[in-house]
């Protein structure tokens, strides 16, 4: 493919991403194929022969469509959303032809200083203590990740290192098996289940902290817990709070439990994932009151801040602590301006070498939305979910399970856990809307959240109308047995 058929290619492949996006409710939300469906359909190796573009393209909606389930449909309310829009799918395409592997501010210079310059936006659009920002001669600062996974293992190795050498420090005696032997790390009993993972990976004990009836974490369950392991001789050194937890987007106290790990020397990493984005509008950001004692914070753009995947936002207080635990510099790597204390090389924040140019997607979305654009998708979405509430609300033979704050209801069929598996087995059998469930205390609990940028009220009105239909059919076909 040279230039020219690059040029009247891509104008095609415009033309059918907007059609696939313009016409996505017309699509079935979730796939009706089983798994082993792909192998069949292609052959067992890869063509000797070049092929035609022509079909390949066919076979897009012949084998690659029929398995897709399409996250942007506006009857997609599964998991949390993912974001999409326009500008951030133009800036991606031209982020791949540009295609640096930005490492270093010498291996492509706007890729480290446009990242540093929009992080530092964003951060004020959610009105982060200036601690946190790089500005001019600030020591902390903003980078992008993968995901919340990788941003909270960032958070995690730095804050072992940290713990290591005040260890070492205060008896050097001590050796870092030793050490690690005996750091601990404590999350919310409702934290994501990549918190654990992290430990893992990071070979460090992890202790589930219990939350409240509200599903939150306060400061005396975290206190009680380390004291206890303080008297065993173990040294407590990492807390994730969660903002807006997977379940059912409760959040942690962090007014209670940042005071503690400050006074204990513990690093407070907060994961806000899905939360995050709606702090650009005031009414949500008292949500993030007490940031100010985090070491790290995060969330995702790529899932409601109209920024695809991936672009995962985070921010530390002292950009020292992540250089300390990840610089590793070979001679290929330097370069003259690297000690001019003007810049910084993103290698040392993050666990791969390579990067992509992910801030460009920023920059677009932010210039041609406008804070104000973004802050009325946000309110959209919360609209919504309370309209879907309200519907629950109505209907005595359903109950809502959690708070509604943002754009998750979490609810159920009043009855066994049996009854509501069945229901959720019946709507996604049905594949019209897709849903994903929660454990809620031993209760099986019903998701319903706003994704999809192009969802309506219309299809809210859709939603409950199906759901109530099910149910009916559900409850009714229970009575005859």
């Amino acid at each position: 493919m040279d230039a020219t058929e690059f040029r009247r290619r891509g104008k095609e492949m415009v033309d059918y991403v907007a059609d696939y996006l313009e016409k996505i409710e017309n699509r079935q939300v979730y796939p009706d194929v089983e798994p082993g469906y792909l192998r069949p359909l292609i052959p067992d190796s890869a063509p000797e022969e070049p092929e035609r573009y022509e079909d390949i393209l066919k076979d897009v909606e012949k084998i690659i469509m029929p398995g897709v389930t399409h996250w942007h449909s506006p009857y997609f309310f599964a998991y949390f959303p993912t974001a999409n829009s326009y500008p951030a799918l133009l800036a991606d395409m031209l982020s791949g032809a540009i295609g640096c592997i930005g490492f270093s501010w010498a291996s492509s210079p706007v890729c480290t200083e446009l990242e540093t310059v929009m992080l530092d936006w964003l951060g004020k659009m959610i009105n982060l203590p200036p601690q946190f920002l790089a500005e001019k001669e600030g020591e902390g600062g903003g980078v992008i990740q993968g995901t919340a996974s990788e941003a909270t293992l960032v958070a995690m190795l730095a804050a072992r290192m940290k713990a290591i050498h005040r260890a070492q420090s205060e008896n050097k005696n001590l050796t870092q098996g030793d050490i690690i032997d005996r750091l601990v790390a404590y999350t919310s009993d409702q934290a994501h289940s990549s918190v654990e993972k992290d430990s893992v990976i990071a070979g460090v004990k992890i202790k589930h902290i219990p939350t409240d009836d509200t599903f939150v974490v306060c400061g005396s369950a975290l206190k009680k817990v380390l004291n206890e392991d303080k008297a065993a001789g173990l040294i407590p050194f990492f807390f994730c709070a969660t903002l807006g937890t997977t379940t059912c987007c409760s959040f942690d106290k962090l007014l209670e439990l940042g005071p503690i790990c400050n006074q204990e020397n513990i690093w407070m990493h907060i994961d806000a994932a899905y939360a995050g984005s709606a702090f650009i509008c005031p009414e949500f950001r008292y949500l993030l009151n007490g940031v100010e004692f985090a070491d790290s914070f995060n969330f995702n753009p790529h899932k409601w801040l109209l920024v695809n995947f991936d672009c995962s936002v985070m921010w530390v207080k002292k950009r020292s602590d992540l250089i300390c635990a990840f610089k590793i510099d070979p001679v290929y790597l330097k370069h003259d301006h690297q000690e001019s204390g003007l810049i910084t090389d993103y290698r040392h924040w993050q666990i791969p070498l390579g990067r992509r140019f992910r801030s460009l997607k920023l920059w677009f979305v932010f210039r041609m939305y406008g804070v104000k654009g973004l802050q009325e998708h946000i309110r959209k979405h919360v609209k919504l979910a309370h309209e879907f509430k309200d519907l629950v609300l109505q209907d005595d033979r359903f109950e809502i399970c959690a708070d509604v704050i943002l754009g998750l209801v979490c609810f159920r069929l009043k009855g066994s856990n049996e009854l509501n598996e069945a229901l959720l087995k019946s709507i996604n059998s049905a594949r019209k809307i897709h849903l994903v469930p929660c454990d809620m205390r031993g209760k099986f609990v019903l998701r319903f959240a706003i994704c999809a940028r192009t969802v309506e009220s219309t299809h809210i009105q859709f939603a409950w109308k199906h759901i109530t239909m099910l149910a009916n059919e559900l409850l009714r076909s229970q009575k005859l047995q």
